[in-house]
């Protein structure tokens, strides 16, 4: 069966939105050469009366840009949660994918008390640079190859080491690089300045909430290292919550695209829900 998304534009944000139980909700925060859609071989495994929230992040895919050049995490929160509150959410499970962990857990950190859980897929850590200074010299490099190859052939060169034998799952490839080919450089360019000033460990020190950090086994962008670390920093920031960190066998950065399913049955069993791939055996 087709599953049915609406779009729908909130305080000047683009936003996918599968309907469900608002009481078991997901809401989603694509990375840096993404958009809405790219989580949608994961809501095909997760279970269907769960209400999905998929946005695109200012700049990108519609939405409106932020008006900072050089914004930082908390202005992407701040737009997150103008998303939640025209939705009237009030306790989800916060899912960021590699830039949108950063974004997550900024906005974990600001709004304590409107996320119940967290998942980070792939976690950017960031390179800790203060806002305003020179930008480090692989966010510089990654911006001049946009200016010098453009959208197209920035994406085609750089779309194949998101994945895992990227050979093996053509479709993927193609869709991701369209995906990242249609995004306006200007936005690229200030989710670039976020990810230079961003320090991830740092910021999930200051979290209390449960977790879930997972990351591809053969991820060549966010190392797995990168990873453990912030699950090591949110644990200790709340010891007595549950936290969890997890490899995916057989996958690179694109972990939620990759191998769907066990991404979804983590996800589905920290929030308590069952899947098709988790249903409890008879006793």
């Amino acid at each position: 069966m087709t599953m049915v998304w609406r779009d729908t534009a909130i305080d000047g944000l683009r936003v996918r939105i599968r309907d469900g139980d608002p009481q078991k909700c997901l809401v989603m925060l694509h990375g840096i050469g993404s958009d809405n859609t790219s989580f949608d071989l994961l809501a095909e495994h997760l279970p269907k009366d769960v209400m999905l929230i998929a946005w695109n992040a200012p700049g990108y895919g519609g939405s409106q840009a932020l008006t900072d050049k050089y914004p930082q995490a908390k202005d992407y929160a701040q737009s997150l949660l103008s998303v939640v509150d025209g939705l009237d959410l009030n306790q989800f499970t916060l899912v960021g994918h590699s830039l949108g962990t950063l974004i997550a857990t900024e906005f974990a950190a600001l709004f304590p008390q409107r996320a119940s859980s967290l998942v980070l897929l792939a976690s950017a850590q960031g390179y800790g640079h203060q806002p305003g200074a020179l930008l480090p010299q692989k966010a510089v490099a990654r911006l001049k190859d946009l200016a010098r190859l453009g959208p197209l052939a920035f994406a085609q060169s750089r779309a194949p080491r998101l994945m895992h034998r990227p050979e093996t799952q053509p479709e993927i490839l193609q869709t991701a690089i369209g995906t990242m080919a249609s995004i306006a450089p200007e936005s690229y360019a200030q989710a670039v300045h976020m990810l230079a000033c961003g320090n991830l460990s740092t910021r999930a020190a200051d979290v209390q909430i449960t977790s879930l950090v997972l990351v591809g086994q053969e991820d060549q962008i966010t190392l797995p290292s990168q990873s453990l670390s912030v699950h090591e920093a949110l644990k200790n920031a709340s010891p007595g919550m549950a936290h969890q960190y997890g490899e995916v066998e057989q996958a690179g950065h694109l972990l939620h695209q990759e191998q769907p399913a066990t991404v979804a049955a983590r996800i589905s069993a920290l929030a308590g829900w069952e899947t098709a791939n988790t249903k409890k055996v008879p006793a």
